[in-house]
């Protein structure tokens, strides 16, 4: 089996997304900044106080064309204002989905926030501080015969950085009690995503009190599209390393600010 993690920029290199999308290969894609704009689509812009970025107003809806033999999960956190070409304002959803290929029965599904709680943002979007959600689900992976559960994350960002905080040390044990809650006995966990700590983080003593082992450590998991010095952001956790066939950070293609993290399990 394979789990792929993404923060997906919003779809801003949606391009370069689209043809790797096409041979990735994922039997559990998890996806982190996925918008839908229920009222357009092609590219819409996102504006906040630091930041104006290109987004596709849809990206679900485009991932899911590009996937049809996955099914999708959508959990948003916030919504807020975004603009299409024409400089008319819609509402778009922002959060995390997770594709699961169809041969896979979905047999346990829960999503829970681990900062705040959701949010309509009628003006201007924060810049931080927004809520955050993480999405679980439990899947039968028929050929291995076995229970997997996977967590999806998009951790709480900070414009003071990527230290620990006592934000970020609540936001990860509501995390580990996430897994532990969908988890069940012999069940093999993985919990991935955009955590915005850095490698030290109290994050990882936290997980790994649910038996969870950090694959990434100190690995560099920005593109060259990403322009500040601090390259961590991405990890991947796993409840048995002996599982793991292979991991990788993927450095090519680029198709977004950050690497894809790449995850084959044995069986």
């Amino acid at each position: 089996m394979r789990i792929i993690s993404l923060n997906a920029w919003g779809g801003a290199m949606f391009d370069e997304l689209a043809r790797w999308l096409d041979t990735c290969d994922a039997d559990v894609l998890c996806l982190q900044e996925v918008t839908r704009t229920p009222t357009a689509s092609g590219w819409t812009r996102f504006d906040d106080a630091e930041r104006s970025l290109p987004q596709r107003a849809d990206l679900l809806g485009d991932v899911r064309a590009l996937l049809p033999r996955h099914h999708d999960l959508f959990a948003v956190s916030d919504s807020g204002p975004v603009q299409d070409r024409e400089g008319r304002e819609h509402r778009q959803d922002f959060g995390l989905a997770t594709f699961v290929a169809d041969e896979l029965p979905v047999v346990g599904l829960r999503s829970a926030f681990v900062h705040g709680a959701y949010a309509e943002h009628d003006g201007e979007w924060p810049s931080d501080g927004r809520p955050r959600a993480a999405l679980a689900v439990r899947v039968f992976d028929r050929a291995a015969r076995r229970f997997l559960t996977v967590v999806n994350l998009h951790g709480l960002r900070d414009a003071g950085g990527k230290a620990d905080t006592p934000a970020r040390r609540a936001q990860a044990e509501r995390l580990a009690e996430l897994v532990t809650s969908v988890r069940e006995d012999g069940d093999l966990a993985v919990v991935c995503g955009d955590f915005n700590v850095l490698p030290g983080s109290e994050t990882f003593r936290i997980l790994a009190g649910a038996g969870l082992t950090d694959l990434v450590g100190a690995a560099d998991t920005r593109t060259s599209r990403y322009p500040k010095p601090v390259r961590h952001a991405s990890y991947l956790l796993v409840s048995d390393p002996a599982a793991v066939k292979h991991f990788e950070i993927m450095t090519a293609p680029e198709v977004s600010d950050h690497r894809a993290l790449l995850l084959d399990l044995h069986g």
